[in-house]
């Protein structure tokens, strides 16, 4: 958070102020990712549990709510490209909190399905519009004078897991209460961000053009650059998505257990939001965006090799752990390269007046590229090949990215 609040405020002498509006775009993404994970950190038990769903059940629910969100983002980013991005944000919002809502109530299996869709569908439609406006003004600042493109969206990267470290804290409290007391506090923190929204967002943002859907997913088809951006981030993500399948069954074996997983999780947290600025800063002095990239796909492909080094030695408590950390440290070394590189390439791909449309696409085509890869990443896991094996061939998949970015 400190890090965060001295971004914001950053003196002029050094660099050119932050525009009122992204200041609130990057305040808007530490609200939405508060409200957000609120709740989700809890939702599987709960699915679980009080609502006594079996296993694969929560597995599906939780699928459909990603399904909803990243697959969807091209239809929010169309959107806002035709209205603007004011009442896309809005209309998301108002359907998050009638989400959350439905969700504190919900007691039956379809109930359930269905509010967990509307939350992943409003995420569809606000996610998109607020970091294609953040991207394109972004790339404004840095024409103004104001420095890197990529430090603007290093910021929004640093709001995004602010919130998404505060948002468990607090549902963790309201939790013992119960579980749709968890629910209505996200419902409410978002009726907080639709009235500042309503009061604040412009209804016309200078130099942003409205533009027909119609066309606009052919042309992103044909834009070989483009895709070829998304298959290498696409690559990272179904990589990072490794904290949530490789890792757990890592640290099950090396520990017995996955308690030390939250103590990970708060270790890629609290690296992000206090390194994030540094390492962008120190990046945007050096690198290009494609050499930034290729250095972050090359410390996500060493977070693999560390583990797959150590599997041979089988190694358990502490000194068992000691690769799961490593592989923590390089993987998020490697997301803060990356992530606020690849929302800042985006401008630079797209046609003019199609920048939401290319950014929910960048998700939605990511998205099912880690979709697809997963279940393999699944059999690779359970295939019973030597221990190395697997993030061997985890460490090969970034490595083999870098081949397919863009080379201009």
């Amino acid at each position: 958070m400190t890090a965060l609040w001295t971004g914001l405020r950053e003196p002029a002498r050094r660099r050119a102020r932050l525009s009122p509006l992204l200041r609130l775009l990057i305040l808007t993404q530490l609200a939405f990712n508060i409200g957000f994970f609120v709740v989700l950190p809890f939702l599987s038990e709960h699915l679980g549990r009080a609502v006594g769903m079996a296993g694969w059940l929560v597995g599906l629910v939780l699928g459909l709510r990603t399904f909803s969100q990243q697959g969807l983002f091209v239809v929010g980013g169309a959107l806002a490209d035709r209205y603007g991005i004011r009442p896309v944000v809005l209309a998301g919002c108002v359907l998050r909190i009638a989400g959350f809502g439905w969700l504190g109530f919900a007691a039956q299996t379809w109930t359930v399905i269905g509010a967990v869709l509307l939350i992943g569908f409003a995420a569809a439609l606000f996610s998109p519009s607020v970091e294609s406006e953040v991207a394109r003004q972004a790339v404004a600042h840095e024409e103004a004078g104001g420095g890197p493109r990529t430090r603007v969206l290093a910021l929004f990267t640093v709001a995004g897991q602010a919130g998404a470290f505060v948002g468990p804290l607090l549902g963790a409290l309201l939790l013992s209460v119960d579980f749709r007391t968890v629910c209505l506090a996200g419902a409410g923190i978002f009726v907080l961000v639709l009235a500042g929204h309503t009061w604040l967002l412009p209804q016309h943002i200078p130099g942003r053009t409205r533009v027909h859907v119609r066309g606009g997913l052919g042309l992103v088809l044909r834009n070989r650059r483009f895709l070829a951006l998304c298959c290498g981030y696409g690559a990272y993500l179904l990589a990072y998505n490794q904290l949530y399948l490789a890792l757990p069954a890592e640290v099950e074996r090396a520990a017995g257990s996955q308690a030390p997983l939250a103590w990970l999780f708060a270790l890629s947290s609290l690296l992000v939001v206090t390194a994030q600025l540094p390492v962008t800063r120190w990046a945007g002095t050096r690198f290009t965006l494609r050499r930034s990239m290729v250095a972050g796909l090359l410390l996500v492909a060493a977070a693999f090799a560390v583990v797959a080094a150590a599997r041979p030695a089988d190694w358990t408590g502490t000194a068992g752990l000691l690769p799961a950390a490593g592989f923590v440290v390089l993987l998020t070394l490697g997301q803060m390269l990356i992530a606020p590189v690849a929302r800042a390439w985006v401008p630079d791909l797209a046609e003019d007046g199609r920048l939401g449309l290319y950014t929910g696409a960048l998700s939605s085509v990511s998205g099912l590229i880690v979709l697809a890869g997963s279940s393999v990443t699944g059999l690779l896991l359970d295939s019973g090949l030597p221990a190395a094996v697997p993030w061997l061939v985890l460490a090969a998949l970034p490595a083999a990215a870098i081949g397919l970015l863009p080379r201009r």
